[in-house]
């Protein structure tokens, strides 16, 4: 049983593995159906692609180009295959298959975090609703103290209850950070000693997306326009609208139209639009909606306790990150795979300490 367990976590994550690259590259995860090699696009035979065993035979490398492949695919399968086991052993049932599909989630939003900083939120979402119904069969829904419940709890609101709750904690607690990091850090402001060429751009680098080019320095549309107010604040010279010169010292940015003065343009119609900087001040935020997403569906499958837990100590190891990659302040750092590396922690144990915690409190208030 535990070799049929292991497999299949392992074949369902070398399938995250195709999830993991496409998506975010907005790629079907069904055509092609075969996988191919991102550097020289060959189908893999079935027999080159057998989780973790593919990798270590060919060393890491396409057998057709020798392009290196990603270690990530080796810990993808590997991870899933571990996490697949430890739910199916150590939990109940119903617990377990939970776990499982929560387990799925992370790993597949947590590596599309680490590698793009954008959070799949239909993953998400679906998440969240599975969890609702699967908190119909008991009051907890990964039930980790171990005393289990049956297939069908006959008082099904406790349950829906705590993973309502969960969830409104979750994407509470950090939509709260969103706004407030949008107050205190709302725009970065940059003089340019040298006018610098600045430019839209239909897609940047292996995105597809809109992006405003300044120096070297890429911003993708939604990260620049995260709410319809956010304007960027161009001040410079050498305006130029689809080519044509345009008299003015300052050009304003919106997500849907570009304007000098009282002149305006709809994003959408533009050709082309470009300039140079003296001045640029360009919206921001302190973090991206997906993080609120993410937690709130960690809240919904492991309830509201767990959601302070996971604040805490996903901070502490992006601290740690941070510190190591040397990652200096203002530089955007990927939170995801904090969050569900804090929810796996309260999982494997964290919860004890919660419990242990609160247990200690009391005791001094009954000293």
């Amino acid at each position: 049983m535990a070799i049929g367990i292991i497999f299949m976590g392992l074949c369902v994550g070398s399938f995250l593995n195709v999830a993991i690259y496409r998506i975010p590259r907005g790629l079907s995860v069904n055509d092609p159906k075969r996988s191919f090699c991102p550097h020289c696009k060959t189908t893999l035979p079935v027999w080159q692609n057998v989780p973790i065993i593919t990798w270590l035979l060919q060393r890491g490398k396409c057998r057709t180009c020798a392009a290196p492949i990603a270690v990530r695919y080796l810990l993808v399968e590997a991870l899933t295959g571990l996490l697949y086991f430890g739910a199916w052993f150590y939990f109940p049932m119903v617990s377990a298959i939970l776990l499982i599909v929560f387990c799925t989630i992370l790993i597949t939003v947590s590596f599309i975090d680490a590698e793009h900083q954008v959070i799949p939120i239909s993953w998400t979402s679906a998440g969240v609703i599975l969890a609702l119904i699967g908190s119909l069969w008991g009051p907890r829904l990964l039930d980790l103290s171990g005393e289990g419940f049956g297939w069908l709890n006959h008082d099904w609101w406790p349950g829906l209850r705590t993973a309502g709750l969960g969830w409104l904690a979750g994407f509470g607690a950090l939509w709260a950070v969103v706004l407030l990091g949008k107050m205190i850090w709302g725009r970065a402001k940059t003089d340019f000693k040298d006018p610098v060429e600045w430019k839209l751009q239909e897609g940047y680098g292996e995105s597809s997306q809109l992006h405003w080019v300044v120096g070297e320095e890429a911003h993708s549309w939604d990260d620049l326009f995260f709410r319809a107010s956010d304007e960027l604040v161009i001040q410079g010279r050498a305006f130029k609208v689809d080519g044509k010169p345009q008299a003015g010292k300052e050009m304003l940015i919106r997500k849907d139209d570009v304007s000098i003065g009282k002149q305006k343009w709809a994003v959408e119609e533009l050709r082309s639009l470009e300039g140079k900087a003296t001045h640029v001040s360009i919206p921001r935020e302190a973090m991206g909606m997906g993080d609120p997403h993410l937690l709130g569906m960690i809240g919904a499958f492991l309830g509201w306790q767990s959601v302070f837990f996971v604040i805490f100590s996903s901070s502490i190891y992006a601290i740690i990150a941070a510190m190591v990659a040397r990652v200096g302040f203002g530089k955007q750092l990927p939170y995801g795979p904090f969050l569900a590396l804090g929810a796996v922690n309260w999982i494997m144990g964290g919860w004890r300490l919660w419990v242990a915690y609160f247990e200690s409190i009391e005791g001094l208030f009954t000293l």
